[in-house]
């Protein structure tokens, strides 16, 4: 059993909108570079931005022009569902590379994504740039009909895609592209990237409950880490209750390595890690409580790397 303490509580200097709430309330990925920790929301139009020192209460970057509503259905009809944040590598025009945060695609209105070039400081530069998913999503629905991206990384020159398998016969899957291919399509200079390869990966469930990957991220030598919750939903719409999450080890030749549970159950929905020591990883990791009164939380824990 993994155990966690709280790294600090996501509260904000003020709420997005009149009515809001000065907090995020459904933390789905985080990114750490420089001196700071980005994280988004699904169900907010901007990114998060915290110090890493200290727990100031942070600040919200716009992503998208608007409000969305304060009421809980429609708020969820309306929100972008951004579920991934990565970040990507420098590349001509953007010297301290890019952050990119990519809806679901769990419904049409869900197809939006957005990226900031960064400085070398790892500081946001300039205005964000909106780009439409659809292209790209709409090579993978072919193989998956209840597409629900829920996580991204960059590894071995591969942007990777995390398909959350939300239902029993769902299949969760790592997705590949062609980085360059990836960055290229972003800057408006070529078509959306094909799939390279894809992975499929049984992960099992909790007290009956299957497991459906929900971040992800990449680790020396090829390897990636995951989060993944079992959460009682038939449907990648509708949310239901988490029985508890894991985080797990994949080797670079794809293979599931080590799966460890959470202590308690929290609905881990981001993770970011570095390596410590040569034996183990610090993990840094964001909640969503599904409840817009309740503040996300910042959670930390080291995990043992599995040998051999």
């Amino acid at each position: 059993m993994l155990q966690t303490r709280i790294v600090r509580t996501l509260t904000l200097a003020a709420a997005a909108q009149p009515g809001g709430v000065a907090h995020l309330s459904a933390a789905s990925g985080l990114v750490r570079v420089g001196r700071s920790v980005y994280v988004i929301a699904d169900d907010e139009l901007a990114l998060g931005r915290f110090r890493q020192a200290g727990d100031a209460p942070g600040a919200l970057v716009p992503l998208f022009d608007g409000d969305l509503p304060c009421a809980p259905k429609a708020r969820k009809a309306a929100k972008p569902d951004l579920e991934a944040l990565v970040l990507l590598p420098a590349f001509a025009g953007s010297l301290g590379g890019a952050l990119v945060a990519l809806g679901s695609g769990s419904r049409a209105n869900r197809q939006r994504g957005a990226w900031f070039a960064l400085d070398e400081d790892g500081e946001l530069h300039g205005a964000p740039h909106r780009v439409d998913l659809a292209p790209l999503f709409e090579r993978l629905r072919p193989t998956f009909a209840d597409l629900n991206i829920e996580g991204a990384f960059v590894s071995s020159g591969m942007l990777c895609l995390l398909q959350r398998g939300n239902t029993r016969a769902g299949e969760n899957a790592c997705i590949r592209a062609a980085l360059d291919a990836f960055i290229a399509w972003l800057q408006g200079d070529a078509a959306a990237p094909s799939v390279v390869s894809m992975d499929f990966f049984d992960l099992g469930d909790l007290d009956g409950v299957p497991l459906g990957f929900t971040d992800g991220t990449a680790l020396p030598g090829g390897g990636w880490l995951f989060s993944a919750a079992a959460e009682d939903t038939a449907d990648p719409y509708l949310d239901g209750r988490c029985v508890g999450s894991v985080v797990g080890q994949v080797d670079a030749a794809g293979v599931v390595r080590h799966v460890e549970r959470l202590a308690g159950a929290p609905k881990i929905e981001g993770i970011a890690a570095a390596v410590a020591d040569a034996d183990s990883l610090q993990l840094w990791m964001v909640t969503d409580a599904d409840d817009r009164r309740s503040p996300s939380l910042l959670l930390g824990a080291e995990l043992r790397l599995a040998k051999g």
